[in-house]
């Protein structure tokens, strides 16, 4: 059972899963797809977040970072 990219060996119970690569093609494959996260408000309707920065933003009672905002929660 070998890595269809690289031909490195692939571990039995990964190959069993029904994955054909390694863990490290496999991984350099799955970011090459974007992810999209799907957030609820509690007011508002679904969010679709596509980068992990703006779920940050999305949380009110969130710790900054800057000294200088302060959280008022």
């Amino acid at each position: 059972m070998r890595c269809h990219t690289c031909a490195e060996p692939v571990d039995p119970r990964r190959w069993a899963l029904g994955y054909t690569t390694c863990m490290p093609c496999g991984d350099k494959a799955a970011k090459l797809v974007p992810h999209i996260v799907q957030i609820p408000f509690s007011k508002g309707a679904y969010q679709f977040i596509y980068n992990p920065d703006d779920l940050k933003i999305t949380n009110p009672k969130r710790i900054n970072d800057d000294p200088k905002q302060v959280n008022r929660s």
